[in-house]
């Protein structure tokens, strides 16, 4: 494109001065003349534009001419904050990230068989390599205070008393007690030498050993008959005794400040034990082996619990718009926050990599991106040039 605009300046003067030498012996030549004689100033007026922008023109320091070399740092700058400003915005990304319908994506992408499968390679793999340099010490910390900690700040004796709420919606804990009473029933029915043999230590030593036995008989009888008699009758006085209990329990779980400090205390002994205090490096030490065993046999890993959980989310998000709609809501404001985050970071980038630049080969850069459009002005120059001398030509003429 330079050679194309060059060979039209050059031809727009080889035209003036041809003209210029026959002009007298043919004075209709004049108008050619001047049309030549204009685009001639019009091509060499943008070519010293163009160049100036790039170059001193001729290598002769013009002032103000090189411009983009001299002002490289400024544009760096000035692009770095247009770009953090015009690009890196909160509006822009969320209009953009809107559009994509990245949830759904993600979900059909994720619930091809293949996609599954390399995404849970991938994070058997990751797992595998960061096992291999965390400290154990700092994991069996992290997972002590995370659960621990959680555990704390949460009041067991409440919790508790919802569990057993729902537990006993619509009558459902009735069942807990009829099975209660048939192990109770077996165990006496089981036990009858340990409950004589109980009877007889406990009783005075003249009691004769048939009473003994007798005694024995009546209360495992007694006892038999009073859980057949509960289980048969869904009204019987001690399922009403067992339903206030349990009501009465559940209510001070819930509202009593003494059960809710005891069951407080607890819990803190709990949590104090020798036990819990080594469940959090059991835990690790397990999980660390698993990974160990598959980073010893990585082709032998079968992630199909991975594989299955990733297909079930996709399908999941698939199936229900509202989950969809949170997951593209939580994806956008997890790009949108990493971006407000560091977006000053990417304009200060721009603006020092621009820095870095030779001008030289910055000016050539930007003279190549730009490309044909620069020689276009030259030519388009030269031509409207010469079309405003032809113009003025005859207007000389006329007037």
């Amino acid at each position: 494109m330079k050679r194309w605009a060059t060979g039209l300046l050059i031809l727009a003067t080889v035209v003036f001065l041809v003209t210029r030498w026959l002009e007298p012996q043919y004075p209709w030549l004049a108008i050619v003349r001047a049309t030549a004689e204009a685009a001639m100033i019009g091509g060499l007026a943008d070519w010293f534009a163009v160049t100036a922008l790039f170059r001193h023109p001729m290598g002769i320091p013009i002032p103000h001419t090189a411009i983009i070399p001299r002002r490289k740092d400024r544009v760096g700058v000035t692009l770095g904050a247009f770009v953090q400003k015009n690009f890196l915005n909160r509006d822009v990304i969320v209009a953009k990230l809107h559009t994509l319908n990245a949830a759904e994506r993600a979900a059909k992408w994720m619930v091809e068989p293949e996609n599954a499968r390399t995404i849970a390679r991938q994070i058997a793999r990751a797992l595998s390599a960061t096992a291999n340099v965390v400290r154990d010490e700092d994991v069996e910390e992290a997972i002590t205070k995370t659960a621990v900690a959680r555990i704390r700040a949460t009041q067991a004796a409440p919790l508790i008393g919802r569990f057993l709420a729902v537990l006993t919606a619509d009558n459902r804990h009735q069942g807990l007690l009829d099975d209660a009473i048939r192990l109770t029933a077996k165990f006496l029915s089981e036990n009858q030498d340990l409950i004589r043999e109980r009877v007889e230590n406990e009783s005075p030593w003249w009691i004769p050993g048939a009473v003994d036995d007798r005694i024995a008989r009546k209360i495992v009888t007694g006892l038999e008959r009073t859980m057949q008699a509960v289980h048969e009758d869904p009204n019987h006085p001690l399922r009403a005794r067992f339903d206030d209990a349990l009501d009465t329990f559940i209510v001070k779980l819930q509202a009593s400040p003494e059960v809710i400090i005891k069951a407080e205390q607890i819990k803190e002994d709990v949590l104090n034990a020798e036990a819990v205090r080594g469940f959090s490096a059991a835990m690790w030490a397990d999980a660390k082996a698993s990974i160990a065993r598959y980073a010893e046999d990585p082709d032998g890993f079968k992630p199909e619990s991975i594989q299955r959980g990733l297909t079930a989310f996709g399908e999941a998000i698939q199936r229900d718009k509202e989950l969809m709609e949170k997951v593209d809501a939580w994806l956008i404001e997890g790009v949108v926050a990493v971006v407000e985050r560091y977006q000053g970071e990417v304009g200060e980038l721009i603006a020092s990599t621009v820095k870095r630049w030779d001008p030289d080969a910055t000016s050539r850069r930007i003279e190549l991106a730009i490309g044909r459009d620069l020689q276009f002005i030259r030519i388009n120059g030269t031509l409207v040039g010469g079309l405003a001398g032809m113009m003025l030509y005859l207007l000389q003429r006329v007037f």
